[in-house]
């Protein structure tokens, strides 16, 4: 570079505006510092070396360059955005807002003074001072679309979303092409219970950003929480295409095929996806990770990592919070909070509510804390009448964390862990002294948050007890409670379900995902050597069903012997086990609530042992029903009992006629004695809490 500058300084300005919007930083810097010498009380050229050294990573010569550029203008706009952008990177909102409030005074209504002030609220959770501010800039600014989208940040953070989806709407209206304001109405959409909408948007928001991996991330997410996995196919496939080594795309794109049973080169994403997580790269979803053949140390490692990027991003909120837990008076009732979005007919009302029931009689105070609207459906009748229910379907997470704490939960579950959605984040706050992992995710947390994990000595003997983060609660009797008074519609024919007259019926209802391609062949093994014999599988997609008998004919086995169920109402579901001889497990993820309604329904399930909880929780459930004889150890030992079974229609009636004697007399289905036990739980739980001792390991 010569030493050599224009006398006027406004070439000088002008390229140091290019360097900057070219992200030439050092040559910046370099030419800044050169031309102070020549024009040393320039406020605008302070400014920008000012900015220079600033990326560059020389902060304090920038902090002294900005105050410098202060002295002498200081009604310089830009530079007081500056320096209060610098002592917000700082941690120094105070004097951030300070700033901005005193510059304020000299240009009232400024919207890029109002902007940054806004920012400084929204950093420190002030969100109804953050609102206004913005709001304000935007009535002196209307047609500048970033500080809509930053009032529609606010308004969100505020619960308003209609409010918010306004900005937004007249922020594109504004700059159509702007692929944030499509993604941020994505996101809002999505918030309101959207996702096929929010995924449009962000669709949309991909084409306008052809590199951005996020986008088209996000509308896979959103299209398969809408029940478009087909479409989360495309979106997933069209992500890795922009970013193949993104580890969260990988992840759910193999979780994904797995659940269309698209089963081509699934091996290859499966190491990809395995490697990852012993490396500790964060990104896979632990849930989606159950369904991999791995052990148990390696799930735990999936799930500290995935904690750990949520620990980092919940702190601040936390702090924002500064949520307290004062120690319930001794004589006060324990409350306990359980949150789900499964309170309704899923598999966690269905199993939950008698328990409920059982407990309304207790000191122990329930509240239930639903994500999902009412069904206006007999379970949600029967909880809400067990317990104090709080539908916090409308509110966000902030909203859901406050009333928790108002309502001065001691013991607070999460019935979904990484199953459900949004649970975790809400965890993750606190919102309560005590919390509990149980029933929907069958594996440890990794979570700092959490505290402990409701299972039982089968699910977790002493040798998986390392790879549980959190402190174990073993309940003497299987920890997957059951409603022995659920409701079954009458039996259709064999005719009506499809199902040929005489054979032998083995079926496997497990979600699409536990059938993978060991699993499938297992099955059809057992299909060779029980002559008339069909699979009867619960209904995905055609394009499915037409892959698996494709892979059927491949091994030898007619597609016509393949049968799928489709999606039925609770009570006609149960009805059909009466047309099943025997249901076969899968691993590495057991079946669990479809696993006991076979049981209940009195139909015989063969499993086989697993290293991991995921992989034990219908050894559980059969150990405890008394029929460790349905336990088996190896593919080998288990294809030979299927075999063995199918070809004795007697055993396969004794079976059925014990299973139905034990629906009344054995302890899987005594949901008094298990309240008893859950309450005796809740109280060493909370009187441990109460004295000041720390959680601890449990055995009941």
């Amino acid at each position: 570079m010569t030493d050599a500058l224009p006398n006027d300084i406004a070439p000088i300005l002008q390229r140091l505006n290019e360097l900057l919007q070219r992200d030439a930083n050092e040559e910046a810097a370099n030419l800044g510092a050169l031309a102070r010498r020549q024009f040393p009380v320039s406020a605008d050229l302070l400014r920008l070396h000012g900015v220079a050294l600033l990326r560059v990573g020389r902060q304090r010569d920038a902090q002294m360059a900005m105050t410098r550029a202060a002295e002498l203008a200081p009604g310089n706009i830009e530079v007081q955005c500056n320096l209060a952008s610098m002592a917000m990177a700082e941690g120094k909102l105070g004097a951030a807002i300070e700033r901005l409030q005193k510059a304020l005074t000299h240009a009232p209504g400024h919207p890029a003074l109002l902007q940054v002030l806004g920012t400084a609220y929204m950093a420190g959770g002030q969100h109804v001072h953050a609102r206004d501010a913005f709001a304000l800039a935007v009535k002196n600014m209307p047609q500048h679309p970033s500080i809509r989208l930053n009032l529609a940040s606010a308004e969100m953070e505020l619960g308003r979303l209609p409010e918010a989806e306004v900005q937004v709407r007249q922020a594109l209206q504004h700059a159509p092409s702007s692929d944030l304001a499509h993604a941020m109405l994505g996101h809002m959409l999505h918030m309101q219970r959207r996702p096929r909408d929010g995924a449009a948007m962000l669709l949309q928001a991909g084409k306008l950003a052809p590199n951005n991996v996020q986008h088209m991330f996000q509308a896979a997410m959103m299209l398969d929480e809408a029940g478009d996995v087909i479409g989360a196919h495309e979106a997933f496939t069209d992500a890795l295409s922009r970013n193949p080594e993104a580890i969260p795309v990988v992840g759910q794109l193999l979780f994904v095929r797995r659940r269309l049973c698209r089963w081509r080169d699934i091996d290859a994403l499966s190491e990809q996806v395995i490697l990852a997580v012993s490396e500790g790269q964060p990104g896979v979803h632990p849930f989606a990770f159950l369904a991999e053949d791995t052990d148990a140390a390696l799930q735990l490692r999936c799930a500290k990592t995935y904690a750990s990027v949520l620990e980092q991003q919940a702190a601040d909120f936390r702090q924002q919070f500064n949520l307290r837990h004062p120690v319930p008076l001794p004589d006060s009732p324990v409350r306990i909070g359980m949150l789900a979005d499964g309170f309704h007919e899923t598999a966690v009302g269905q199993h939950i509510v008698a328990l409920i029931e059982a407990l309304a009689d207790t000191e122990l105070e329930i509240h239930l804390f639903a994500t999902t609207p009412d069904d206006g459906g007999a379970v949600r009748r029967r909880l809400s009448a067990a317990a104090t229910l709080h539908d916090v379907s409308g509110l966000n997470r902030k909203q859901v964390v406050s009333l928790i704490h108002g309502t001065a939960i001691e013991i607070l579950f999460d019935l979904n862990g990484y199953r459900g959605r949004g649970n975790i984040e809400v965890m993750s706050l606190r919102a309560a002294p005590v919390q509990v992992g149980w029933l929907g995710y069958t594996g440890s947390s990794g979570a700092p948050w959490m505290d402990y994990l409701l299972t039982d000595a089968i699910t977790v003997p002493s040798v998986l007890r390392e790879h549980v983060s959190e402190k174990v609660i073993r309940l003497p009797r299987c920890a997957q409670p059951n409603d022995p008074g659920r409701s079954m519609a009458e039996t259709p024919s064999r005719q009506a379900c499809g199902l040929p007259e005489n054979a032998v019926v083995f079926a496997c209802f497990n979600e699409s995902y536990a059938l993978n391609p060991a699993v499938f062949a297992r099955c059809m093994l057992i299909l060779q050597q029980v002559p008339d014999s069909v699979l009867w599988l619960l209904s995905t997609f055609e394009e499915t069903h037409e892959r698996l008998r494709q892979a059927a004919s491949a091994l030898d086995i007619a597609p016509a012997r393949l049968i799928f169920m489709p999606r039925l109402p609770y009570a006609e579901y149960l009805a059909r086990y009466a047309h099943v001889d025997l249901y076969l497990d899968t691993l590495p993820a057991n079946a669990r609530a479809t696993a006991s309604d076979a049981l209940w329904a009195g139909c015989p399930v063969l499993t086989r042992t697993g290293d991991t909880m995921a992989g034990r929780t219908v050894t559980s459930l059969l150990h405890h029903l008394g029929l460790p004889e349905l336990i088996t150890a190896d593919s080998v030992s288990f294809i030979g009992m299927a075999t063995a079974l199918g070809n004795d229609r007697e055993a396969l009636a004794t079976l059925r006629r014990h299973l139905v004697q034990q629906r009344s007399q054995s302890p899987l289905f005594d949901m008094q004695g298990f309240a008893t036990d859950f309450h005796r739980a809740m109280l060493a739980v909370s009187a441990r809490y109460r004295i000041g001792r720390p959680p601890a390991d449990l055995d009941l």
